[in-house]
């Protein structure tokens, strides 16, 4: 009886490890339909931040070497400080942005010091032009990174 029931519980785990793979692989195949109809990734990096007198200019590196050109591409952006308390919005045309291309816009946070700068937060695409591009799907394509000790979330 024992080993009856051994067989029986090896049977039950075996059809759930095979009903989670099954259910991996399914998920696997849905999340393919989806990033091809957002596009590649478009990855924005906080490259830099420097002193411009009272203001901190920002290197952004914009990463689109593996997608389509956009005519325009405008991102709402909000500067917080070491405490978490939102400090600036700024709206910053990052187009036109070319395909399979990698380039760096500049911009300023004014009459904000960088070191007071604890984290840069993409709030949101106000535009984005260019072939299928729609303001949702080119906030879903777009990865922020850091290369600085400031965070750049979304």
């Amino acid at each position: 009886m024992a080993c009856g029931t051994l067989r029986v519980a090896t049977g039950i785990v075996g059809l759930c490890l095979l009903a989670g793979l099954g259910g991996t692989a399914l998920a696997q195949e849905n999340k393919a339909p989806a990033e091809a109809i957002q596009g590649p990734a478009l990855k924005l990096e906080l490259n830099r931040l420097e002193p411009a007198g009272e203001a901190c200019r920002t290197y952004l590196l914009v990463d689109n070497s593996r997608g389509p050109a956009l005519k325009s591409l405008k991102v709402d952006l909000f500067a917080f400080d070491t405490e978490g308390v939102a400090q600036k919005r700024l709206a910053v045309e990052l187009g036109p942005v070319p395909d399979r291309k990698t380039m760096v816009r500049l911009f300023d946070f004014p009459a904000l010091a960088c070191p007071k700068i604890g984290r840069v937060l993409l709030n949101d695409v106000i535009a984005c032009e260019g072939g299928d591009a729609t303001r949702e799907n080119c906030l879903a394509r777009i990865e922020p990174e850091s290369k600085t000790a400031t965070p750049f979330v979304r």
